[in-house]
């Protein structure tokens, strides 16, 4: 089973900061790392890693993966599209988003609206 993060290890941070820039720059919102999949598993591997990043941005957030790989003065960033975890199985569902992004972003929704839809579609907001 996968674990979710909220806390970006230090030791990460460089190529969470390298895949966010990278994402960032072909998106019309700014994204941010609200939390990661499996630091420890990241951690542990050598050479070029995959990144399993929670991103949130605009009104959504979205589960994205991406292949770091450190070139002579920054990171060679680009996406690393599965649809299944390390151990094989499907992505869990309660993985999009973890709890917390989302309060605030629907706080400030409904200051503004009567209600609001919440779109849950096969497991992922």
């Amino acid at each position: 089973m996968a674990t979710v993060s909220e806390i970006i290890p230090e030791a990460l941070r460089p190529e969470v900061d390298a895949a966010l820039a990278w994402f960032n720059a072909t998106q019309t919102d700014e994204f941010e790392a609200t939390a990661i999949l499996d630091p420890d598993v990241t951690l542990a591997e050598t050479g070029t890693r995959e990144l399993r990043l929670v991103l949130c941005g605009g009104d959504t957030c979205q589960q994205k993966s991406f292949r770091v790989a450190r070139a002579e003065s920054s990171f060679d960033v680009t996406l690393a599209e599965s649809e299944v975890d390390t151990a094989g199985e499907p992505t869990q569902d309660e993985l999009d988003p973890p709890p917390g992004p989302r309060r605030e972003w629907l706080d400030s929704v409904l200051s503004k609206h009567k209600f609001a839809v919440i779109l849950f579609y096969r497991g992922f907001w």
